[in-house]
């Protein structure tokens, strides 16, 4: 297998794009250079990576595994030139740092990989716990960022801010599901079916008003902690999900395919950012982190 760094660059550019037009115009070459890059991946690698369709291209099960790869190789390319260009490798010691429970297991992982390779000497404790209770440690100087939701943060004047990323919420079904011929789902259309509400990271609290609004409490059957949970039961068509797009994998462990739909009225959203406390003295540590968070966060 001898696929090149440019084939990395124009797959990653095709699968978080969605098109290949869309690809050609990020990395200015022309459409048929990205189709013959793609076809020419596709054959070192042994599998097809896209399926192809009439609005554009979508990942395979095996195109989603190859991506993750595909930019841990990038990652670790821009690393091992930071590791020459950035001084502040030298710093040590320690960041305590805290995360809320859907930001640590979707958005933590590869912030933590790169600091970690890039930045050896510094430890990181990292404190996972519900958002309350973080804002608490922050407050209280016993930690000196947290990587959080931020949507419904009670101590704003306490708290200083830098948003990462806004996560829109759409609803999860089942290929098998009606909604899924839908390209746009109204509240109305969800009265027929059976939802399951996450309950993490104030993800019930923040959608709740909406789905009072629209009529739609007595439809919940389930409310749970687990992501996995949700997936599966989408997956088996035994109901449907309001869930933000950061925790979206188009497959499920068992490897039944999920569908996402916007609907129509909803505007809620799902805010993650950097919090740390105001007025708290900037550490190297601290600063680093940030600056890791937010390079990553703008190559997503």
């Amino acid at each position: 297998m001898h696929f090149t760094f440019r084939q990395l660059q124009y797959f990653v550019h095709a699968a978080e794009l969605g098109t290949i037009s869309g690809a050609a115009a990020a990395v200015r070459i022309s459409q048929s250079a990205i189709t013959e890059s793609i076809r020419q991946l596709e054959g070192q690698v042994g599998t097809m990576l896209f399926e192809r369709h009439a609005r554009g291209i979508a990942l395979t099960y095996e195109g989603h595994r190859f991506l993750r790869y595909a930019k841990l190789i990038l990652a670790t390319i821009k690393d091992a030139q930071d590791a020459f260009t950035v001084q502040s490798k030298q710093v040590s010691g320690v960041l305590r740092l805290g995360v809320t429970s859907l930001v640590a297991g979707y958005f933590l992982t590869d912030i933590l990989a790169r600091f970690r390779r890039v930045f050896p000497d510094v430890s990181v404790e990292v404190v996972e716990d519900h958002r309350r209770f973080i804002e608490h440690l922050l407050i209280s100087g016993e930690l000196q960022l947290a990587l959080m939701v931020t949507s419904n943060i009670e101590e704003p004047f306490a708290l200083s801010r830098d948003p990462l990323m806004r996560s829109r919420y759409r609803v999860w079904v089942s290929p098998k599901n009606p909604l899924a011929d839908k390209s746009l789902v109204r509240p109305s259309d969800l009265r027929g079916q059976k939802l399951v509400l996450l309950a993490v990271d104030d993800l019930m609290e923040s959608i709740s008003g909406w789905l009072g609004r629209e009529q739609l409490m007595d439809k919940v059957f389930l409310r749970t902690t687990s992501v996995e949970a949700v997936r599966s039961l989408v997956g088996a068509d035994a109901g449907v999900a309001i869930m933000p797009d950061l925790a979206f994998r188009p497959y499920t462990l068992e490897g039944d395919r999920l569908e996402a739909r916007s609907i129509d009225g909803l505007s809620t959203t799902l805010d993650v950012g950097l919090v740390w406390r105001q007025g708290s003295p900037d550490t190297d540590q601290a600063e680093i982190f940030k600056t890791v968070a937010k390079d990553y966060n703008a190559r997503r």
